[in-house]
């Protein structure tokens, strides 16, 4: 780097300064940076980075140079300054990896077959023809309900003659009525991909 006069210098935490046209030291390694506040330092020559638009670039804050008052027409003591490196920590997100997840929609027949209940009403007309005083009521005998069917006839008399009564049984029994039904469920793939792969919404119809 070819030494100027004026030449801006700039650095860390608002560091600002010039090079004058004296800055190179005699051993050529240093460089003398006169700060804006007229502080001065000597800075290794090797940290100095030319920009595009003139400047130099020092990667070092104030607090990083060993820095000395100078009066105007004198010359200064040369310093060695003392450099100290700070470590920065930070964090990114590096995407190691992406997955495909689809879904397929299956289908499945499954049989139901489960005992039902059933009843059946079987209707017996029997005969009887027996005299009686009046209705009768309905009575029930051994799990048998009996509904007397009374009957006037015209006589010489009047009377009531049973004429017949009507046992109604029940009969208990299983059937079986097996019916078939459809049940859909969902099938979940995971498909590791190449995370350079452009991202395509995958899923089932």
């Amino acid at each position: 780097m070819r030494e100027s006069e004026g030449v801006v210098v700039v650095g860390k935490e608002g560091l600002r300064g010039s090079i004058n046209k004296t800055s190179l030291t005699r051993d050529g390694h240093q460089v003398r940076v006169v700060l804006d506040d007229g502080r001065e330092a000597l800075v290794p020559r090797d940290l100095l980075e030319r920009r595009r638009d003139g400047t130099c670039y020092l990667p070092l804050s104030a607090g990083d140079l060993t820095l000395s008052y100078v009066e105007r027409g004198r010359e200064s003591s040369e310093a060695i300054p003392v450099v100290a490196e700070h470590l920065e920590v930070g964090k990114r997100q590096v995407e190691t990896g992406r997955v495909r997840i689809s879904k397929q929609l299956r289908e499945r027949e499954e049989v139901v077959d489960e005992p039902l209940l059933k009843e059946e009403v079987e209707v017996r007309r029997v005969r009887v023809d027996q005299r009686v005083d009046g209705p009768l009521p309905v009575r029930e005998e051994g799990g048998v309900l009996i509904i007397p069917v009374v009957e006037e006839i015209l006589v010489v008399e009047k009377r009531f003659v049973l004429r017949e009564e009507l046992h109604v049984i029940k009969h208990k029994f299983e059937v079986r009525d097996p019916q078939a039904f459809v049940l859909r469920s969902e099938q979940v793939t995971v498909e590791r991909i190449d995370p350079t792969e452009p991202a395509v919404d995958g899923g089932g119809d």
